[in-house]
């Protein structure tokens, strides 16, 4: 099946946004500021354009994270660091990431000033990451911007999707249970980056059994695949109208300015292979 525009864009955007979460140097700059691990470092990090916010709505934002993993991170990032200084330090680790990651120094000008663009047509309404990250200033470095846009754009459709899930009644765990089944990424993966017990597995698993959706051996059933597909069409769909938005030309120029970059990143330099973002390279 031909990828759609959204998902072609998805693609080839996330790895760049990415480099926040996979870079050594986000974890070395929040280490600095006495958050403790990586997990803290995640979850600061990425919920910090929303303010001091709740463990309980970083749970709900996040989706698929078990609340008790968010918990032990959140509300006590922010009694390390503010969620102003975490902004200032995922935004330098980026820059000493990409300058380590591309020492060629690409042409990244272009591709921020398309990026920008797409990004302030991204959808918000209703969408609390995207309209969270769209509401932070502009840093100057054109890489530093491209990474900014990627970020909207991640968390704009990262929001759709979540809606997505809410329409076909899938819990967070039922979520990952339907990816994972679907060829995403693996149990185990899942068990290691987003914490739901065994037990919260099975009983996610049997719920989507007595549903039809499950056969006895964890592989979805015909309607447990087209549910599954209506998720990721309905998460195309919602994400389809800022490309649209931003026209045809500029859609298609993103990509291949953005392509070869992320091409790097997939390749060895960032990203592992089995990725909880379910991402694969082509």
């Amino acid at each position: 099946m031909t990828d759609s525009r959204a998902r072609r864009l998805w693609k080839t955007l996330e790895p760049f946004h990415a480099i926040t979460y996979f870079a050594p140097e986000t974890r070395q700059a929040t280490d600095a500021l006495g958050l403790k691990g990586g997990w803290m470092s995640y979850f600061g990090c990425r919920a910090a354009p929303l303010g001091a916010a709740s463990p309980e709505l970083v749970a709900a934002l996040f989706y698929n994270f078990h609340p008790a993993m968010v918990a032990r991170s959140i509300p006590d990032a922010w009694e390390r660091a503010t969620p102003a200084q975490l902004l200032e330090a995922r935004l330098a680790a980026v820059d000493t990431a990409v300058r380590r990651l591309f020492p060629s120094d690409p042409p990244f000008e272009r591709a921020a000033e398309v990026a920008r663009r797409a990004a302030d047509v991204a959808p918000v309404a209703g969408r609390a990451l995207g309209a969270a990250n769209a509401a932070l200033p502009w840093p100057d470095e054109p890489h530093l911007v491209l990474w900014q846009a990627t970020t909207i754009l991640r968390e704009s459709r990262g929001d759709g999707h979540v809606a997505a899930l809410v329409a076909a009644e899938l819990s967070p765990c039922q979520a990952l249970v339907t990816a994972s089944a679907a060829g995403g990424p693996t149990k185990e993966t899942f068990d290691v980056a987003r914490r739901w017990s065994a037990e919260e597995w099975a009983a996610a698993s049997d719920d989507l059994r007595s549903r039809g959706l499950l056969s006895a051996d964890g592989a979805l059933t015909d309607s447990g695949r087209a549910l599954r597909q209506q998720v990721e069409d309905m998460t195309d769909a919602l994400a389809e109208t800022g490309w649209r938005a931003l026209g045809d030309e500029l859609t298609a120029e993103l990509h291949d300015l953005v392509h070869p970059l992320s091409a790097v990143l997939m390749s060895g330099a960032l990203l592992p292979p089995d990725n909880p973002m379910g991402l694969r390279w082509s």
